[in-house]
């Protein structure tokens, strides 16, 4: 097994189950720069996005106060599935989310040139090299979810902007698809322990390092894609009853 890992998460050290719910994360820049998000997005949109826009906007923020300052921040330190959770919820859920709280969604970049630029992010931070060093390094570690964010929110803008659906957002919705689950699969079956933040802390809660690592490949390949296949499954339904109705969607 590779060497023991000997940096200090930017979540603090691994945390035994017996403590965990004790483990809040209350970083005062954290705080503030979640309650500052949240009066903007209230003095710029609140009236505009209309109760809806603002429950979306409630549901995205509460989930990243979950993943960032719950207990879950902590557990991240521990279980590297933990760790892949807190990226997918935030990529997959929260992101989505908050671009459909906002009444103008027009995106930033073309479909392709986002999808390609969120892969090979979301790669480049699962490699075992770049993410131990993130989490060696509180730096790193905000580097890795900015840009996870931020390639994940040109994403879902350009999937979720109000246009009718297109052959290129569904192909880009399946591509998001195929190269997770790829990067799941890969991850699921490496035969040994890739990445040293978690080779000795998972025994407390009953996984060795590799079935730890095994768990968050599983959920990176299967439950990660169901927003990914919802969305696509959306689009098309949109597309046929569009023409149903007689209207044009360009497919």
């Amino acid at each position: 097994m590779p060497s023991q890992f000997q940096g200090l998460p930017y979540c603090g050290a691994a945390p035994l189950p017996a403590e965990l719910w004790m483990r809040w994360n209350l970083d005062p820049w954290l705080i503030l720069v979640l309650l500052l998000a949240a009066l903007a997005y209230g003095w710029r949109y609140g009236r505009q996005a209309g109760p809806n826009g603002i429950r979306l906007f409630a549901t995205g923020w509460a989930l990243l106060f979950l993943i960032f300052v719950s207990p879950l921040c902590a557990l991240t330190s521990a279980l590297f599935a933990a760790r892949v959770s807190h990226h997918l919820v935030m990529i997959g859920v929260a992101v989505p989310l908050l671009v459909l709280s906002l009444p103008r969604r027009a995106p930033l970049l073309p479909i392709g040139a986002a999808a390609l630029l969120h892969a090979l992010t979301l790669w480049f931070w699962h490699a075992p090299m770049p993410y131990t060093a993130a989490l060696e390094s509180d730096l790193l570690f905000w580097l890795m979810q900015v840009t996870l964010f931020g390639t994940a929110w040109l994403f879902w803008q350009g999937v979720l902007a109000p246009r009718s659906a297109s052959v290129g957002i569904l192909l880009a919705l399946l591509g998001t698809v195929v190269q997770m689950g790829l990067l799941g699969a890969l991850i699921t079956f490496a035969p040994e322990p890739l990445y040293p933040p978690h080779f000795l802390v998972t025994a407390p809660f009953g996984l060795s390092a590799l079935e730890d690592q095994q768990l968050g490949g599983l959920i990176m390949w299967v439950p990660s894609i169901l927003p990914y296949l919802a969305a696509a499954l959306a689009l098309m339904a949109h597309a046929l009853r569009h023409r149903a109705e007689g209207g044009s969607a360009s497919w």
